[in-house]
């Protein structure tokens, strides 16, 4: 593992390691990971996972879980799904914390856009969420109308994608306009949250690899 990646794991670490996180909890974020763009492609995807792909990103986050000192991988794919569906089936409920950061995310995303586009695109957001996941945030659920059109929509643009030629050049998330990052660039080490007084949990292992 080249010198960014062990920084990387590192930071990762110190910000879990400075919340009292259960292996459950952690386990099920790491699954999100692998099954959820797994299915995010098999619905509007312009072409499905191949098996190589698929087994991939399992060994990937099968490693980085290992990393992290996260205990009781499942060792496939369907483990990870079953972990996923299990999990959410079993804690899944509405609660006011997780309404903010829900409520504070959507502003987050909306915030890439036009001002026009403010409403139409947290719709089309609430349009995609699952039923369990709308009644767990506490949002309202769009008419089928709005939903089917969503949807809809999104698997056009997979099957259109699919008649496009290959692209050229890569295009990356620096290169579109309303992502927004850091122009001057950044430190690793210097990422993400500095907590001062947070009960602390085991740290996974250090990347040294």
């Amino acid at each position: 593992m080249k010198a960014s990646g062990r920084a990387a794991v590192r930071r990762m670490n110190q910000m879990h390691g400075s919340y009292d996180i259960s292996n459950d909890d952690m386990r099920y974020v790491l699954s999100t990971f692998v099954v959820t763009p797994q299915r995010w492609i098999r619905d509007y995807g312009w072409r499905r996972g191949s098996d190589a792909e698929k087994l991939a990103v399992v060994r990937y986050y099968q490693r980085l879980g290992t990393l992290m000192g996260i205990k009781d991988i499942p060792d496939d794919f369907e483990g990870f799904e079953t972990l996923l569906d299990t999990y959410e089936a079993e804690h899944f409920v509405y609660d006011e914390k997780s309404r903010a950061v829900a409520e504070a995310t959507l502003e987050l995303l909306v915030s890439f856009y036009p001002k026009i586009l403010a409403r139409p695109v947290e719709l089309f957001s609430r349009s995609l969420m699952d039923d369990h996941l709308l009644e767990a945030f506490g949002f309202r659920k769009p008419p089928r109308i709005v939903v089917a059109l969503a949807r809809g929509g999104l698997r056009m643009r997979g099957r259109f994608v699919r008649l496009m030629p290959p692209r050229r050049r890569p295009q990356y998330a620096r290169d579109l306009k309303r992502i927004r990052s850091y122009p001057g660039g950044y430190f690793v080490e210097k990422l993400g949250t500095f907590p001062s007084s947070m009960p602390s949990r085991a740290g996974g292992e250090q990347a040294t690899s």
